[in-house]
């Protein structure tokens, strides 16, 4: 499975920002070993659904370090047999952008 999401505490920096608790998030993520991308607004992450699940919690649970309240979203693409769409996916799209 494939698991996009993204956390904000609220709080945050003076000037609205959040980076430093999402890159404690990040962190919990890039050291969990599983595949993993990180972009403006998401971080991807992919594995069995314990194991991203867990991951998730656990960077959840780092962001929200020092706030009352976290936001978390969540969208998932659960296509059990298949690995590597991390990749697979967008170079499928990147093929089909070639071909026109």
């Amino acid at each position: 499975m494939i698991v996009a999401f993204s956390v904000s505490p609220s709080g945050g920096e003076p000037d609205g920002g959040v980076s430093e608790a999402v890159a404690r998030a990040v962190k919990v993520v890039r050291d969990s070993g599983l595949p993993n991308s990180t972009n403006a607004m998401f971080t991807n992450i992919e594995g069995e659904w314990d194991e991203v699940m867990d991951v998730v919690k656990r960077a959840v649970e780092a962001a929200g370090e020092g706030s009352a309240r976290v936001g978390l979203v969540l969208k998932a693409d659960i296509r059990p047999g298949f690995e590597g769409q991390l990749e697979a996916k967008v170079e499928r799209v990147e093929a089909r952008l070639r071909e026109s």
